[in-house]
């Protein structure tokens, strides 16, 4: 057990540079292989569930060692109950992203798996890095698989997505870096201890200076981008719309929650004094990209497309949750990530099953499947309404939370983001009368085939956890709590010590 995140987190690689050895002509081992991968990594992954301790704010399963011990750098890995469910919704929507991929994906197929594996490697890291020199080369790392699993693999207009994701993500992720540096030696400068160890940066109380400012709006941009929070979105559905289907369940299901995580892990402990000036004018932009997203969804031809902006409404719910900085909403938020990556993970493969039949994403291109498909047609529209937020699926627990936090803070834009909920409904609900219902016109639907055991295989999975966080959520939001209490318990102490002693110092708290 005691170096379970290392090998959770460094067996896709592994796996990545054994498939290396494998001839590229032996497709079946090499899809085989991958898939058996991912899975012993979801498999393994599962004691870091079973042997959490719900009860306690500690870091757990904590790995320390020495990596570059003059320049204050180390590897020191570990999880609590703010990364425990990204890990494990990471490992698990892996091997449905690589099952998704059986046929879609002929061209160079041995460089595709291996490149889906090692981006599980990076984003695994992101979540478990407790050093910021080790979780930068993380966030840096996953960057590149995801570039060419767009660039390589994707649509059209791939090339252009690419470059696209690639030059906002880097914009963000150069000024992230330069206030790592500033960190790191303003830490120094005072206290005498150079370092990048996570724990130790955030038991110090920075002074609530220009600074500190700085450095917040510095880690904030580059994890909204990533969120991506309005205005900062547009790089997102073009990378959606072009990416393969593997590669949308994986952007939508795990790459986006890095930037939420990291206004989690990051801005609010390292920058409280910060989180708390600009916390308004983030709460105000995420109400804001809620029914913006929702609007510009409700408008799209595309289906692929219009899933996309929902994850801008949808996330929207997640930023507007963790700047409430309270229990009920930050809780929320963090369910809502996951609720977010299941639910629309699992539209984006219905639809890549759509588009693989009929080589099409048009809504106009649709209707009357019901007739047609009846079991694809039922599994999709349990994945609709959880994505609306019917109460009995999961996406009713996280939003129902975060508007609770949220009506505490601001109950005008409480309100203006419960219409976000409205308007999915009309978006969603709309999208799947006109592509299920209604009459067969298109000639080309009427010999479309149901759902192969492939494809049961891998929605199955998604349908059970959209319905068991909706009936009996406590067992998600129960090892969460502890550290979101410690969180805030933490970011209160250090502004309040902070009012009383501007120069700067430590703080002690129930959880560094």
């Amino acid at each position: 057990m005691k170096h379970l995140l290392t090998v959770v987190t460094f067996l896709p690689l592994g796996g990545a540079v054994a498939l290396m050895l494998v001839d590229r002509g032996r497709e079946a081992l090499l899809r085989g292989a991958a898939l058996a991968i991912a899975v012993a990594t979801f498999l393994i992954s599962l004691p870091l569930y079973f042997g959490f301790d719900a009860g306690s704010a500690d870091y757990q399963f904590e790995i320390v060692a020495r990596w570059m011990p003059s320049l204050g750098v180390g590897y020191h890995v570990g999880i609590d109950g703010i990364s425990l469910w990204l890990v494990l919704l990471t490992t698990f929507l892996t091997p449905i992203a690589l099952a998704s991929a059986w046929h879609a994906v002929e061209d160079r197929g041995k460089e595709f798996l291996i490149t889906l594996l090692t981006l599980e490697t990076g984003m695994i890291g992101v979540f478990v890095s407790l050093d910021l020199f080790l979780f930068y080369v993380f966030w840096e790392a996953m960057l590149i698989p995801m570039y060419f699993i767009i660039g390589v693999w994707g649509g059209a207009n791939r090339i252009y997505a690419a470059i696209k994701f690639v030059l906002y993500t880097m914009v963000g992720s150069v000024l992230m870096l330069l206030a790592i540096l500033a960190l790191y030696y303003q830490h120094g400068a005072m206290t005498g201890v150079y370092t990048f160890d996570l724990p130790t940066l955030a038991r110090w109380v920075m002074p609530p200076d220009r600074a500190q400012s700085l450095m917040f709006l510095a880690f904030a941009l580059a994890f909204a981008i990533k969120v991506p929070l309005f205005p900062l979105h547009t790089w997102l559905p073009d990378a959606h719309v072009e990416a393969p289907t593997a590669g949308s369940i994986i952007l939508a299901g795990v790459l986006l929650k890095m930037g939420t995580y990291g206004f989690l892990r990051f801005c609010l402990p390292l920058f409280p004094d910060a989180s708390l000036a600009f916390g308004p004018w983030i709460f105000a932009l995420a109400v804001i990209g809620i029914v913006y997203g929702a609007w510009v969804s409700t408008v799209q031809p595309d289906i692929k497309k219009l899933v996309a902006y929902s994850s801008v409404s949808h996330l929207g719910f997640v930023m507007l949750g963790i700047f409430t900085l309270n229990v009920q909403g930050l809780v929320g938020g963090l369910i809502q990530m996951v609720n977010h990556g299941v639910s629309t993970g699992a539209l984006f493969l219905m639809v890549g099953m759509l588009y693989e039949r009929r080589h099409t994403r048009l809504i106009a291109d649709f209707g009357g499947l019901w007739t047609v498909i009846p079991a694809f047609s039922a599994l999709f529209l349990v994945v609709t309404l959880s994505s609306v937020g019917l109460p009995g699926l999961n996406g009713f627990v996280g939003e129902f939370l975060v508007l609770l936090g949220a009506f505490r803070v601001n109950a005008w834009l409480a309100a203006a983001a419960a219409t976000g909920i409205i308007f999915a409904a009309v978006y969603l609900l709309w999208m799947y009368q006109r592509v299920i219902f209604g009459e067969l016109t298109q000639e080309a639907n009427r010999h479309l085939r149901d759902l192969s055991p492939r494809e049961w295989a891998l929605v199955v999975p998604l349908i059970v956890f959209i319905v068991w966080i909706g009936v009996y959520p406590a067992a998600f939001t129960g090892p969460t709590e502890a550290s979101i209490e410690a969180l805030i318990a933490q970011v209160e102490s250090k502004a309040s010590v902070a009012l009383r002693a501007p120069g700067g110092g430590l703080v002690a708290v129930s959880r560094p």
